[in-house]
């Protein structure tokens, strides 16, 4: 067994930014209604023809760039969406055909916690010996599943994309020290899309009642997404024998500032040590922790023997956390 390591990150956004300012304009909300309630004060939106594999392909070179790889080396692709640019194939395969490689590659569906969930699956393959040089992607392109009239919904999303590139590390000390993951399908209803599988297929009647678009049961999502991720948080540092005061940096998915904020205060830690960009992305659901990631690491702040906290939730629901020694 080896130690598997993030050799490099990357992200992308749209050039479109969309305020609350511009919301409120067709929409019943105020800035201060979002703000309050969210954290959130932009969010990027997909140009017209852009499409998820577009934004996760962008991600992906910058992330083959710091890590000094090319898309040759590649030897596995996992792409955390639940917006594939179709239903099928995976959103994968068309990354791999526009990256020019040559390997196998496949989507993983955790919807918020996508990238985790992916990152589990990396460190496993490189861990065991089986792939060298695995991309992990967590993209979604929202802003063509939520119904634009529905102000509770369409106010939290942004289309992004995060990419990761795991392989071997040369220093045991360094890289994923574990990662952790859970499912509970029992409250599976509080976040859903409905129609487009085999309960609702798509048909004039479900396009008419709205079916296609993300519903949500906010207050439930929450009671889930602080207990879970308090608890899986809890279980990566007990695994590496490690204390909240051991932890540098934590990387949350920013679904909402208060679910963050009530998560870091039962776990003790200092909001100043969470890295923190939903004001201005707003929940990119999988983008949101590579988002994250690249930004403190690119930014300076994540620095070499770092402990770095990763943490995320969504519809499942599942949840997972990732303890990095960067």
């Amino acid at each position: 067994m080896v130690r598997a390591r993030i050799l490099g990150t990357g992200r992308y956004a749209p050039a479109k930014v969309v305020s609350n300012e511009d919301l409120s304009k067709t929409i019943d909300t105020t800035d201060e209604w979002i703000y309050s309630r969210t954290g959130i004060k932009t969010r990027h939106i997909a140009a017209e023809g852009e499409q998820t594999s577009d934004l996760a392909v962008a991600a992906a070179k910058n992330a083959l760039e710091m890590a000094g790889k090319k898309a040759s080396d590649l030897d596995l692709i996992v792409v955390g969406t639940i917006s594939s640019d179709l239903h099928m194939p995976s959103c994968a395969v068309y990354v791999q055909a526009k990256l020019g490689a040559k390997c196998p590659a496949f989507d993983v569906s955790a919807a918020c916690a996508g990238s985790i969930y992916g990152l589990s699956i990396a460190e496993q393959f490189v861990s065991t010996g089986a792939k060298k040089c695995v991309l992990v992607i967590g993209v979604e392109l929202l802003s063509r599943l939520v119904d634009w009239k529905d102000r509770n919904t369409c106010v939290l999303f942004g289309d992004a994309a995060g990419a990761m590139i795991v392989g071997p590390s040369n220093d045991d000390r360094r890289g994923i020290l574990s990662t952790h993951l859970h499912a509970d399908g029992n409250v599976a209803d509080i976040l859903t899309i409905p129609a487009g599988g085999s309960v609702h297929p798509i048909t004039a009647q479900a396009v008419e009642q709205g079916l296609q678009y993300i519903k949500m049961n906010g207050r439930e999502v929450y009671k889930v997404a602080v207990r879970s991720l308090e608890e899986v948080v809890r279980e990566a540092l007990a695994a590496n024998k490690m204390s909240v005061s051991d932890v540098t940096h934590v990387v949350p998915h920013q679904a909402n500032i208060r679910i963050i904020d009530t998560v870091l205060e039962r776990l003790e830690i200092p909001r100043e040590k969470a890295i923190l960009n939903i004001d201005r992305y707003g929940n990119t659901s999988s983008a949101s922790v590579p988002i994250t990631l690249d930004e403190g690491v690119r930014g300076g702040r994540i620095r070499e023997g770092d402990v770095v906290a990763m943490m995320a939730i969504g519809a499942g629901m599942a949840w997972g956390s990732a303890l990095v020694r960067w």
